[in-house]
Order: structure tokens, then sequence, then C-alpha cells
């Protein structure tokens, strides 16, 4: 059966929380609350870079959208209100896969209580394509580019698990619900700490913060860059700690020690790095020289 574009708007509008009054080319942004600031964030998702479509189940894929939006937002200290939703689908794609990316998507966003706000969809002749500009409003907007010399650089939950789920399904691993395994679940369907963004950034302490989606030789260079300073890597960090991408982690700086942060927030981090006086790439320790650490990240424009 061929994809229909008014019977998939349809279907959309009988899902979604907000979907009845998608009966305009425009749709409405809620108001952040008093005292608070609008902010946005966009991601794309595209089959055969980012997932393959026979390794990733509808659902799961779904999931992953919508987390990987919300985690840009939490990071920042935001608060979720509601996303725009883009399809460029292939006309070849099942509408059964279809049907159950899109009850899985509803299905989340009704749970986050997340309306639509609107969207677009397209036919595409090279592959499915997924699109989510995800709203917020935020009292402490938390920034990439507010550590200080100093700082301690944490993050809330371990790194390199995604990186080695995707290499279980390129050695030929499937993802199996009825025996899920930890670093196929982690690539496949992350699970960021929601909520935790906005407790951090009710922290005068906590100067700066992002969520970890290219991996620490990539986001820690992106923090440094933009603060001005460098960062010296913890030298228990390994390989595929400082080169997996898609963990999602919140990765902050703050000058507080780990006791003090769990006394908090009720949580225990594990320490990634300090901050240096100094702007450049961050550094790994190499016997008794630091140097610096290569950009190990997914280039979606390098060979």
């Amino acid at each position: 059966m061929a994809l229909e574009e008014l019977e998939i708007l349809a279907r959309i509008r009988d899902l979604f929380p907000g979907g009845r009054e998608l009966d305009d080319d425009c749709g409405l942004v809620p108001p952040p609350a008093s005292g608070e600031r609008l902010l946005v964030t966009t991601d794309l998702l595209q089959e055969g870079i980012h997932f393959i479509l026979s390794w990733h189940p509808p659902e799961l894929l779904a999931r992953k959208l919508l987390a990987v939006n919300l985690s840009d937002l939490d990071a920042s200290g935001a608060n979720p209100m509601g996303f725009t939703l883009t399809l460029a689908l292939p006309p070849a794609l099942d509408p059964s896969w279809l049907d159950a990316f899109l009850r899985a998507l509803a299905e989340t966003a009704t749970k986050g209580g997340l309306r639509l706000l609107g969207g677009d969809t397209v036919g595409s002749p090279t592959g499915l394509g997924l699109g989510m500009t995800a709203f917020g409003s935020a009292r402490r907007w938390l920034r990439r580019s507010g550590m200080q010399p100093g700082d301690r650089i944490f993050v809330d939950q371990p790194l390199g698990l995604s990186l080695q789920g995707l290499r279980r399904l390129q050695g030929g691993d499937r993802w199996d619900p009825a025996l899920p395994d930890p670093a196929l679940r982690a690539h496949l369907c992350p699970e960021p700490r929601l909520g935790l963004g906005r407790r951090l950034a009710e922290l005068p302490e906590v100067h700066a913060c992002m969520d970890l989606s290219d991996g620490l030789s990539r986001d820690l260079r992106s923090m440094a860059l933009a603060s001005n300073c460098s960062v010296a890597l913890a030298p228990d960090l390994s390989p595929d700690e400082i080169e997996g991408g898609e963990d999602y982690a919140r990765c902050f700086a703050t000058p507080l020690g780990p006791e003090e942060l769990r006394d908090r927030l009720g949580l225990s981090f594990r320490q990634v790095g300090r901050a240096l006086p100094r702007a450049g790439s961050p550094l790994g320790r190499e016997g008794d020289a630091w140097v610096p650490v290569p950009d190990r990240a997914f280039d979606h424009f390098r060979p």
C-alpha cells in the first residue's frame, strides 16, 4: 500500500496532543512563563547517516528523535513546551512502520506533556529523514560558554556505551525486546536524565552545561573554545569514553566537588576533566606530558 499525504496528516492530527489544532499554515508557540526566556533546538536524523532502518525498530527511533531534542533543551536549563515534526518519506516506506513510529512518538509526547505545534511532510528519493524542532522555556539559560579556569567538569551518566552498541549492530547483533542489551539500548533508545539540567541551572556555582552528543573529544572542545579555556582530561578515561558519541549525558562545569554536588542533588557524578586558564584543545596525559587530544567525533563533511 502506498503512502498518502492526506492520510498521514490525518493520522498525525488524531494521535498527537495538539494535533486537532493544526488546521493552518502556522502553529502557535506557547509563550514562556513570566521571567523565563524561550529557547529552541533542532535535530535531523537521516537514514544512512544517523540510523539504519533495518537495525532500528520504529518505536525506539521515535523515542530517540524526541530524546535527543529534549536533551539539548534540558542541558540548557529549559523545560520543554512543544515541538514541530518534519517527515521526509521515501515512497517504498512500509505504512505499518510509519504508523508504529507515529504512535510511539505520540505516546512519548503525551507522557511528557508535549504538544505538537506544526511541521511538514515531503517525499524523499534518498531515504527517510526525521526532523524535529523543540521549544522550551528557561529562567536561567545555562550555556556552554560559561566555564571558568579551575572548574571541574562532571558527567551524570556512563560514557561510551552507545558506541559499544553501534559496534555490536555493525557486527550483526540486533535488538531483542525479550533480551534487552544495555549497549544496544543506549544507542537505539538513549535515556537522558531529563530534569537534571533545570536543577543544575538553579545552582549559581554551575557555570556551563551541554549534552554529550558528539563525544568528549568534540564536545569538550566546543565548551572550551566557547569559554576561552582548555580542559585537562581525567587520566582514567578510556578511548571509548573519549571518542564515543550519542551518550546524551549532562556535561557541566563547576568549582563544586562531588560530595557537595551529591548533597545538593542526591546524585553521584563522575569528574572527567578540569578547566585550564588558556584557550585550546582538550589535553590528555601521555607520560609526563600533556598533549592535545585529537577530535575523534563523526564528521558529516569528512569522508
